[in-house]
């Protein structure tokens, strides 16, 4: 089984070292790992995909939630709907007669020319795993010179307000306010039960 975890932490140096380490010792393999910036400052989101069983991957979700950096783990695959994009560039042959036919597939699999060269062309492609594997396939028979690799990024869908199928509040909001709550040693539970 596999499944996609979306970890808020604390931007403090080792927290990279520390989950992977973590994911590692206990023996699970790691498809795919991404962390970037979130619109909270100090605040970095990691997207991490995990084969595994269901019993372990609820294992590796609370086992991550122990870390202390770590301000909130969401197995996206529980949560519902969400969003994935995997990015790739890929460095492919294109001679002068091959050129036409590699335009061809790229414009197929929606691709961006990124670079172009007299004997080769850097495709960028974005889009769910399958497409990007896609593709990949596509332009191999051209000969694939070297490839480079984003792995998943994801997000839970936003849905609508008022219709009961999207979530209430700013999730990113929340995780600020946990996160700022931190370091002054007071739940967020017991705060908005004194403003009460």
């Amino acid at each position: 089984m596999r499944c996609t975890f979306s970890v808020l932490t604390q931007d403090s140096p080792g927290v990279l070292m520390r989950i992977s380490s973590l994911i590692y010792r206990r023996n699970f393999n790691i498809v795919s790992l991404s962390v970037s910036q979130t619109a909270t400052p100090d605040v970095s989101r990691f997207t991490l995909m995990i084969d595994g069983d269901e019993w372990a991957l609820e294992q590796v979700s609370k086992q991550l939630s122990k870390l202390i950096e770590v301000i909130s783990v969401e197995n996206l695959n529980k949560s519902g709907k969400f969003v994935e994009r995997w990015l790739s560039l890929i460095k492919v042959n294109a001679t002068m007669e091959t050129r036409p036919h590699v335009l061809q597939v790229a414009d197929v699999f929606r691709c961006r020319v990124v670079d172009m060269g007299s004997d080769a062309l850097t495709l960028e492609v974005t889009g769910d795993e399958g497409k990007v594997a896609a593709c990949t396939e596509a332009l191999r028979a051209y000969g694939i010179l070297e490839i480079a690799g984003s792995g998943s990024v994801a997000l839970g869908r936003a849905g609508f307000r008022g219709n009961g199928h999207g979530k209430k509040g700013n999730d990113e909001e929340t995780y600020k306010f946990k996160y700022l709550l931190a370091g002054t040693g007071e739940s967020s539970e017991s705060l908005v039960s004194s403003e009460a």
